[in-house]
């Protein structure tokens, strides 16, 4: 079973955009696996919470982010 677990800043897309990201990351796998592997395909997309995210010790807010 292909698992993808996606990892988003919170409040950053649409219900819409969720979905083509979650459409395109199944169709990926599909193409490297085949169709066969599209019904088991499982895609979890996580919203992480503003602040929760640091890269090199620096966390990572909205502010910093630019969606303040």
């Amino acid at each position: 079973m292909p698992f993808a677990n996606l990892k988003v800043p919170a409040d950053t897309l649409t219900d819409e955009s969720k979905r083509k990201l979650r459409d395109a990351v199944t169709d990926a796998f599909a193409d490297v696996y085949g169709e066969r592997a599209r019904a088991t395909t499982l895609v979890i997309l996580e919203e992480v919470a503003d602040g929760g995210w640091s890269l090199g010790g620096t966390v990572l807010n909205a502010e910093l982010l630019g969606r303040s």
